[in-house]
């Protein structure tokens, strides 16, 4: 498969494979795409962080830039569960004022030449 993906991102290839069945389809697996309200990524941020079970840095070039913008991730996690842990009169959203950080590192790591 590798070699006839020329262009296409690991998604795409992904996609194919059970679109056309191929392996997946051999090895008689059923394969689905994951909810990203459940799995948070740098592809597409969660708009809950209540109910975040992972984070993925897939649409990253380089380990420094994953690595770099996954440390904020947790720092937002941080920040996210000592503000829910602070007592408020009355009910409130915890994700109301909640934003993830915006991932720089992975942005800036597609404009450099490795």
């Amino acid at each position: 498969m590798r070699t006839n993906s020329t262009g296409l991102k690991e998604q795409d290839v992904l996609q194919n494979m059970i679109r056309d069945k191929g392996v997946i389809g051999e090895l008689g697996l059923n394969v689905r795409f994951l909810n990203t309200l459940y799995f948070s990524g740098f592809c597409k941020d969660s708009r809950d962080a209540g109910v975040v079970a992972t984070v993925h840095a897939n649409c990253c070039r380089s380990i420094r830039a994953k690595v770099a913008d996954l440390k904020r991730v947790l720092r937002d996690w941080k920040r996210y569960k000592n503000e829910e842990s602070v007592e408020f009169d009355g009910p409130r959203d915890s994700t109301r004022n909640f934003s993830w950080s915006k991932h720089i590192a992975c942005i800036n790591s597609w404009h450099k030449r490795f």
